[in-house]
This record gives C-alpha cells, structure tokens and sequence, in this order.
C-alpha cells in the first residue's frame, strides 16, 4: 500500500511540474508575440500594401452594349521606386481591382516577375486611354534573368491583375481606360 501512495505522490508532483512548465511555455509565447509581432510580414513596409497611393479607374470595354464605363479601384504606382517594386512578395492586391502603374511620358519600359510569388495579366494603354496590347506574366523567384514583357508599342498606363482578371474587368482588344479620381464606393 505504502507503495501504490508514493506512485500517486510522485504522479501528483509529475502532473504539477509539467503544469508549471506549459504555464512558463505560455507566458513566454505571450512575450515573444509582444515583442515580435504576430507572424508579421519579413517587411512590415508591405503589409497592406503602404507605400502605394490608391486610385479610380473606368473601363470601357469594346463591342456591342460597350458605351458604360466600369469603375474600379487599384493601387497607384507612380514614382520609380512604387513601379520598381510592385507586387514583388504579394499574393494578392489587398482588396482592390488591380495595380496601376502611370508614366509622365509614353514609354516602352519592359516589365518582369521577380520575386512575385503569383501569376499576374497585365495590359498597356496610351496616352489617349486606349488600349496598346496585354500579356500573362509568369512568377519568377528572386532571382537574376526572370523574362521581361513588353507592350507592343509605346504606352503611359499599365494595369496589372491577378492572371484571368484581364477579362473580368473588361480589358482587351479596343478597350479604353480613364485613371483618376476616388475609388468608387
């Protein structure tokens, strides 16, 4: 009997200690959250993409029944830095349409994946709203040589989206876009 009593002690003593240590586990964790975040991005800078303006934007689609604009909401990329990076390390556009990317001169900068972890379409338009041409871009880690997209001629506005959104948005061959103003509500 002495025996079976001093197992129960020793299991009781057991049981106690393990509880202390998933109670100093716990705190620790606790800690650790206040003082580095909570599964926080590698760069804070990109959490919900800060950095970026944001902006309205209408498209016109062509064809038939095409004479309504629909207006969207992206993220403006207008100075070199904002275009250099992008959608770099993003999966997604933080809840708008689509990233805008404007140019104070036509040109025929090329653009390309690196280090954007996700498929994206893109389409160019001129000056006058118009559209120039589009492509689907593949992901390309962070890496030298990912491939580069051009547009097929001068243009002053990009649109990127998430691949197949092109459509849903109504870009294409004769679409034209308008870029400024609010996003709409």
């Amino acid at each position: 009997m002495s025996g079976a009593h001093s197992r129960r002690r020793d299991d009781a003593k057991t049981a106690k200690a393990l509880g202390w240590v998933v109670a100093a586990l716990a705190v620790a964790s606790v800690i650790g959250l206040f003082l580095v975040g909570a599964d926080g991005p590698s760069d804070p800078e990109l959490a919900g993409l800060s950095g970026f303006g944001e902006v309205g934007f209408a498209v016109t689609p062509a064809g038939p029944g095409a004479a309504t604009a629909r207006q969207f909401c992206a993220l403006l990329a207008e100075t070199a830095e904002q275009r250099a990076r992008g959608l770099m390390g993003r999966r997604d556009l933080a809840g708008d349409d689509a990233m805008v990317f404007r140019f104070d001169a036509d040109t025929n900068d090329v653009f390309y994946m690196r280090n954007v972890p996700v498929p994206l379409g893109i389409a160019w338009f001129g000056a006058d709203g118009r559209f120039v041409s589009s492509t689907e871009m593949a992901p390309c880690p962070d890496r030298e040589g990912c491939p580069t997209y051009a547009a097929s001629g001068p243009y002053r506005v990009a649109v990127e989206v998430p691949k197949g959104g092109l459509d849903r948005l109504g870009i294409g061959e004769g679409s034209t876009l308008t870029v400024g103003g609010p996003c709409p509500s």
